[in-house]
């Protein structure tokens, strides 16, 4: 090969290596930003890239039902306030019982769904929960554990027709704020994270019901699985 062939292929992969390292450093960047803007999610911006419907209606963690506050983290990581991003005890037991990662749900902290929804895609591979796990790290070093569930409870997805954020959840579910939200309700909304195209709080089947009866009793028992984003 010529050698201003091959100039000019050590000159595109230098470029090429620039751009992806800058890719994989913004989303550190703009978590510094994201301590005082409200973000969007990945998913709502290929929504609004796509022409479907977004509903998202930001609300501070001091007008969200303190019951849904509580609810939440027992549903989806009952030991949030006492780890730093990463739920390690959760993360290994998980892993030595999954064959795959189809059973690895529940090794992911709240603070890890945070930083999948604000910077990654939705399928599972082994690729994105590695990009996931120093993302989640950072978060929770840099905006701390009141403005994590802030956020998440913002652009977690709640309904199958685009609502996002627990204000647009609420109002679609039970026609109310989500300040208003009492503990049955919260219940209801939190059971349905894992898939609001599937479960529906507004029409709850015997088995939502149950499992949200299952999260209000926890929540009920253990009030203090949120002590560290109360002021």
């Amino acid at each position: 090969m010529a050698p201003k062939g091959r100039y000019g292929i050590k000159r595109f992969l230098r470029v090429a290596a620039g751009v992806l390292l800058l890719i994989l450093l913004l989303p550190f960047g703009l978590t510094l930003l994201y301590g005082i803007v409200a973000p969007v999610s990945t998913l709502m911006l290929w929504r609004f890239a796509t022409f479907q419907r977004v509903e998202r209606v930001w609300v501070p963690l001091a007008r969200i039902s303190p019951a849904l506050v509580v609810t939440v983290i027992v549903a989806e990581d009952a030991r949030y306030c006492r780890h730093h991003g990463l739920d390690v005890e959760s993360l290994v037991e998980v892993m030595e019982e999954a064959d795959d990662l189809r059973g690895a749900r529940g090794a992911s902290s709240i603070t890890q769904q945070t930083a999948k929804n604000l910077f990654l895609w939705q399928s599972r591979s082994f690729v994105r929960k590695a990009l996931e796990l120093p993302l989640a790290l950072w978060l929770d070093f840099v905006l701390g554990k009141r403005r994590v569930l802030e956020i998440y409870l913002n652009i977690a997805e709640w309904g199958p027709n685009g609502e996002f954020g627990i204000e647009a959840g609420a109002r679609r579910a039970f026609g109310k704020p989500a300040h208003d939200l009492d503990a049955r309700e919260a219940a209801l909304l939190a059971a349905m994270l894992p898939n609001p195209h599937r479960r529906d709080a507004r029409r709850p089947g015997p088995g939502l019901r149950r499992l949200a009866g299952i999260y209000q009793a926890r929540a009920a028992a253990t009030p203090v699985v949120a002590a560290c984003v109360r002021r």
